[in-house]
């Protein structure tokens, strides 16, 4: 939680800065709507586990003052701050790939600041303004950006940005170091949808902006909370969007090694990996078919068994498609993940027909708590068959 997190700027349930914190009668503060909520639904405290109440939440005007003062002190900066004089970062990366690495950072003179870690991207220029960066995060499953951070050296191969810190790293480390511990006891289909939906709201809200992610992955997907027990409790958020060649929120650098000219081969749609590389929603949907089933899968690498790139290229282009994960007991579920890494475009299906087939999946998991969603009852997957076969979600109404 975020009080053992490290800032008093953080809401417990939320991971994000506060907007309207209220104390509760455990003693600890929390955002009022997500509180409110969580009241409706267990009537105890998240983290003392006693009871709490709605009438017994008050106004918590030290924190805000201090998150007012906190966010007076980012658009001072112009949501642009300076390496060693603003930020401090670690030494070395504690991840690193093909052009980009993350850094461990710390705010200078700001012991109240949230946690924050450095994306350093190689081979790029921010091509938007600065606080562009910051407001296109403001959701409440994308990483938060809180701004740009200039190096010393003005004329840098690079760009970095400040962002907030995923306290459980990676959905890919966490699903590896579960099989480690649990290799015979997978998630559970409802707390996969949750996390599903969640990234599915973050994409909605990037595609209706026109931004492209280009590379949806479990090592994109950043863990701040899983509840097994109450999968609705869960709490994930998307990173490293928009740097794929199908967006225009940062320039390459010419001869600079960069992740903006990586294509992720193994899980790019079949017109990407065209000559000319065609991006858009429903490549980003294809991508989140891949991405799905790499969930599914523990994190294994898409076509792992093969080690050519250029055979995995010309399969995904003929049509074929990765096989169904041990883990994906679902009918209904491996459907809709076929339906997403469907050959032609125009047969997946939208974010926002992805997310109403994934609310309708949570639905039925509740509705037959004692059965399965494999076994759910042959009504109830003819519905899910129809909507997922008509060209628009409209079609289905009950």
């Amino acid at each position: 939680m975020a009080d053992k997190y490290g800032s008093c700027l953080v809401c417990p349930i939320t991971f994000s800065l506060f907007v309207d914190p209220v104390i509760a009668e455990d003693g600890h503060t929390y955002e009022r709507s997500a509180i409110t909520d969580w009241i409706q639904r267990n009537s105890t405290s998240p983290l003392t586990r006693t009871s709490i109440t709605i009438e017994g939440l008050r106004p918590n005007h030290i924190v805000r003052s201090l998150v007012s003062e906190f966010q007076k002190g980012l658009l001072k900066h112009h949501y642009k701050f300076k390496l060693g004089v603003d930020i401090e970062r670690s030494v070395n990366p504690f991840f690193q790939a093909t052009g980009k690495c993350l850094f461990d950072a710390q705010w200078i003179g700001n012991s109240n600041g949230p946690p924050i870690v450095l994306l350093k991207l190689y081979g790029a220029r921010a091509e938007k303004e600065a606080s562009f960066y910051e407001d296109l995060t403001r959701h409440s499953h994308i990483v938060y950006t809180y701004g740009l951070v200039e190096h010393p050296h003005k004329q840098s191969s690079f760009v970095m940005l400040l962002q907030e810190k995923a306290p459980l790293g990676s959905l890919f480390n966490f699903l590896e170091n579960r099989l480690e511990k649990q290799p015979n006891k997978p998630l559970s289909d409802i707390l996969f949808n949750h996390i599903f939906v969640q990234i599915t709201d973050a994409m909605i809200f990037l595609s209706e902006k026109g931004i492209i992610h280009g590379d949806l992955a479990c090592r994109n997907v950043l863990v701040f909370r899983i509840d097994e027990e109450q999968p609705n409790r869960t709490l994930v958020k998307l990173t490293d969007f928009g740097i794929s060649r199908g967006n225009t929120i940062y320039s390459k650098i010419e001869a600079v090694t960069t992740v903006i000219d990586t294509i992720p081969i193994r899980s790019a749609a079949p017109e990407v990996l065209q000559t000319d590389a065609m991006y858009s929603e429903k490549s980003d949907i294809y991508g989140m078919g891949v991405f799905m089933w790499e969930a599914y899968s523990n994190g294994k690498m898409p076509w792992e068994e093969i080690v050519k790139e250029s055979l995995i290229r010309e399969k995904v282009i003929n049509g074929e498609c990765l096989s169904r994960p041990n883990n994906c007991k679902s009918d209904c579920q491996w459907e809709l993940i076929l339906k997403c890494m469907s050959l032609k475009p125009d047969d997946r299906p939208t974010f926002r027909e992805l997310k109403k087939n994934l609310t309708e999946f949570i639905t039925l998991s509740l509705t037959n708590s004692n059965t399965p969603v494999s076994d759910c009852c042959l009504i109830d997957i003819i519905k899910i068959k129809y909507i997922l076969d008509s060209t628009s979600i409209e079609k289905y109404s009950e």
